[in-house]
């Protein structure tokens, strides 16, 4: 008979349950996986984004040994794709093709469904994409915002499934799971953590901006067109900060 997991072995089980939702790595040990667990580990996403964040700077460091900044930030940014198999990037399109495309709400909630992309999200995902890279080698060092940006941004979408209600079809979705039943006290938890590394590293006020800037605008726009959030709506918060700490560290 299998013992059930106690209160440590289900944190570390929902920690890499975050990381295989979020990343194309490996879960290294046995999850257990339940709804609950699932609900539990969305708080690891500022951490799971502090891991690749990691991944990212090491990588630059290494590539910078031969190349310029802008193909270095270049090569970083297609291993993000590969290893993240463009999770939030995607969520960017479909929310810029069903906000930009459709009249009703019903008619947004399809087109973001839909897993074609169109002119609305090409020219959102060219867009970000492009000004990603730009503010990135404006940074300096380029790796603080390669290593911070990921774990900071991932704490925007915390906050949305907190506050908002969810919208999309529960059959279908992929970030139900997820969103139904997050705790205050577990956002609070990742809201401190984040703000601990902010500090740690001095940029507490972009950070904090950033967070608070999207959360407020992205989800007062998501409320009036749509009622609430999707997960492609999650998705886009994440790159939506990510643009915003990373313009207020290059500005600085």
């Amino acid at each position: 008979m299998t013992r059930p997991a106690t209160g440590l072995q289900r944190e570390w089980q929902a920690f890499w349950l975050a990381l295989g939702f979020l990343t194309r790595l490996p879960m290294l040990v046995k999850v257990d996986y339940s709804q609950r667990l699932m609900n539990q580990c969305s708080v690891y996403f500022p951490l799971v984004g502090l891991l690749l964040g990691a991944i990212y700077a090491g990588l630059y460091t290494v590539l910078s040994g031969w190349w310029s900044p802008l193909v270095c930030v270049l090569l970083v940014l297609a291993f993000h794709l590969w290893i993240t198999g463009a999770f939030h990037e995607d969520g960017m399109a479909d929310s810029a093709d069903g906000l930009g495309g459709g009249y009703t709400v019903a008619r947004r909630l399809e087109i973001m469904k839909d897993s074609r992309i169109g002119t609305y999200g090409a020219a959102a995902l060219m867009l970000v994409l492009l000004l990603k890279v730009a503010l990135l080698t404006e940074v300096t060092p380029v790796w603080l915002g390669l290593l911070l940006a990921p774990a900071v941004s991932r704490l925007a979408p915390l906050c949305l499934m907190r506050w908002l209600p969810y919208v999309s079809d529960p059959d279908t979705s992929k970030s139900k799971p997820v969103a139904e039943g997050f705790s205050g006290q577990r956002l609070l938890v990742a809201a401190v953590g984040v703000v601990i590394m902010a500090v740690l590293f001095d940029v507490l006020l972009p950070a904090l901006i950033a967070v608070v800037l999207v959360a407020a605008l992205w989800g007062a726009m998501l409320k009036r067109s749509l009622g609430g959030y999707t997960g492609d709506a999650l998705g886009a918060s994440v790159v939506l900060s990510e643009l915003v700490f990373l313009m207020l560290l290059a500005a600085a």
